[in-house]
């Protein structure tokens, strides 16, 4: 079982930078692939950002590619997420995910725990 804790969202201005965090729970942390995703309103939740278990592997969504970045804290049982250049469209409610995939998880589906969510909007 394992609990995730996302921080950091906000309401920033186009071009301004922020960091979300998310703080699992468990000692079996290092285990699992994370992964960010996001929800805007009345969208489908949308693939962000996977990482492998050592943090040595990394993927992300088209829309982000460039300027977001994921790491993880395998010592502090955190994963990150380093969102830079934001954007009106980068607006959206941010959720973490751990699961067990052996490979690139960019689907919901691929992963068996969430965190609550934290909101991030960014005006123009």
């Amino acid at each position: 079982q394992v609990q995730l804790v996302e921080s950091g969202g906000g309401l920033v201005q186009a071009g301004d930078s922020l960091r979300l965090s998310c703080a699992a729970s468990g000692r079996t942390f290092s285990t699992y692939v994370m992964g960010w995703f996001r929800q805007a309103p009345g969208q489908e939740r949308e693939f962000v950002a996977f990482i492998n278990w050592s943090g040595s592997r990394t993927y992300y969504g088209a829309s982000v590619q460039g300027r977001f970045t994921i790491s993880r804290d395998n010592a502090k049982n955190t994963v990150y997420l380093q969102m830079s250049s934001l954007r009106p469209e980068d607006t959206a409610v941010y959720y973490c995910a751990a699961g067990q995939s052996t490979g690139w998880a960019i689907l919901p589906g691929q992963y068996d725990y969430w965190g609550q969510g934290t909101q991030v909007t960014v005006s123009s």
